[in-house]
């Protein structure tokens, strides 16, 4: 049987935690694996859950951190080497930036016979400077050729990896899309609906419009709370809009609501509140039951894993076109989309499906068939194998 040291930079919750955790546990009895993980940020909920949900004991490297630190840096790369002399893995695949440097070293100078990294994003654009970008892709390259493979996670990706900032030849990347068990977002889905609208205190009428995700720079909820405001301002129909997540920018976000003029809430609020800021919900199915229209806004993604759920829950999505956000995806059939920054553009999409119930339930309605097979985590298994086998 062949063994997989898997490392991740932190269990955070979003699609890599999901992905290691689904490879982690069914590719078994084919692959031995062990999971292995960095120290969660402070800004983040943990993710725990959904490795105990799944029965997976990951070990945990405390310091292997977010941000660059070389005394922590080399603690974790020398205990990333200890634990690849003890479980003598035939793969090392590691995914994300900080988790795929420390590891591909380590597996490099351990002469481990198959290294593959997954790119889950990218920081080359939208994170930055230039000077700093251009450090991050030097080393990328020099850690690529270290790399048997490079997994990309859209084909969009790909093209960005390999022709765009060049990190590797094409021929060494392969397209594998995240994977997800999806029909929790299928499920009770009425029951769930009248349970988010009771918490939240949400009328019939009223449209719920919900954005999900790290409250960071790059997800650019300014323009969301821009965009928003314009489309309450043209729309009849009564609105009511939620910011699920945290992070960094909550204190500046809360600033920006309050210049806009928002009546906004940060806990369970009253009905006469139009925006809630609720930090992390973890059953993010039951908010995603009780929405009309679900957004994001950021100026650089890899694979949105809110918009394959948004999808899978049937709603209606406005987004920027980023990324792989189009390798998930209809364009004007499950989503509006506009450029990244575009407020004007944003807020008609908005406005426009805030005013119109059919447009919603059609877009709505064609989710599933969009998401169903091409990122169910028995497909995202079934390649993983395939590709390990050919390199082994």
């Amino acid at each position: 049987m062949p063994k997989i040291l898997r490392i991740i930079n932190r269990f955070n919750i979003g699609g890599p935690t999901y992905n290691v955790a689904y490879l982690s546990k069914y590719l078994a009895p084919e692959f031995e694996t062990l999971l292995v993980g960095g120290a969660k940020d402070d800004t983040e909920d943990s993710s725990e859950f959904i490795l105990e949900n799944l029965g997976l004991k990951p070990i945990i490297i405390p310091e292997m951190k977010r941000e660059i630190d070389f005394r922590n840096d080399r603690i974790a790369y020398k205990k990333i080497k200890a634990l690849i002399k003890e479980f003598k893995p035939d793969i090392v695949h590691t995914h994300a930036a900080k988790a795929g440097a420390l590891g591909r070293m380590a597996a490099a100078a351990c002469d481990v016979p198959v290294i593959v990294h997954t790119f889950h994003g990218h920081v080359f654009h939208s994170y930055f400077g230039k000077t700093k970008t251009a450090i991050f892709k030097s080393i990328e390259r020099h850690l690529a050729k270290k790399s048997h493979a490079i997994i990309a996670i859209s084909e969009k990706q790909k093209q960005e990896l390999a022709f765009e900032h060049k990190i590797c030849p094409p021929e060494k990347i392969k397209v594998i899309p995240l994977g997800f068990d999806l029909s929790r977002f299928r499920e009770n889905q009425e029951e769930k609906r009248k349970a988010f609208r009771n918490e939240y205190q949400i009328a019939e009428n009223e449209v719920a419009i919900v954005i999900v995700g790290r409250l960071v720079p790059v997800k650019n909820h300014e323009l969301f709370l821009r965009g928003l405001k314009l489309a309450i301002a043209n729309s009849k129909n009564p609105v009511r809009a939620f910011i699920v997540g945290d992070g960094e920018e909550r204190f500046k976000l809360e600033n920006l609501a309050k210049e806009l003029g928002f009546d906004f809430s940060t806990e369970k609020n009253p009905r006469n509140k139009t925006l809630t800021f609720t930090s992390w919900i973890k059953d993010v199915d039951r908010v995603l039951a009780g929405c009309e229209i679900v957004c994001l806004t950021s100026w650089n993604e890899g694979t949105p894993v809110s918009l394959i759920e948004a999808q899978a829950a049937g709603k209606a999505i406005i987004t920027t076109k980023v990324g792989g956000v189009e390798n998930v995806v209809q364009p004007n059939i499950t989503a509006l989309l506009c450029e990244p920054g575009d407020e004007k553009i944003f807020s008609e999409h908005l406005c426009f499906l805030i005013e119109n119930s059919q447009k919603r339930q059609a877009m709505g309605a064609a989710g599933w068939s969009v998401v169903a097979e091409k990122f169910h985590y028995t497909r995202l298994t079934s390649d993983m194998s395939k590709l390990y086998h050919s390199l082994l």
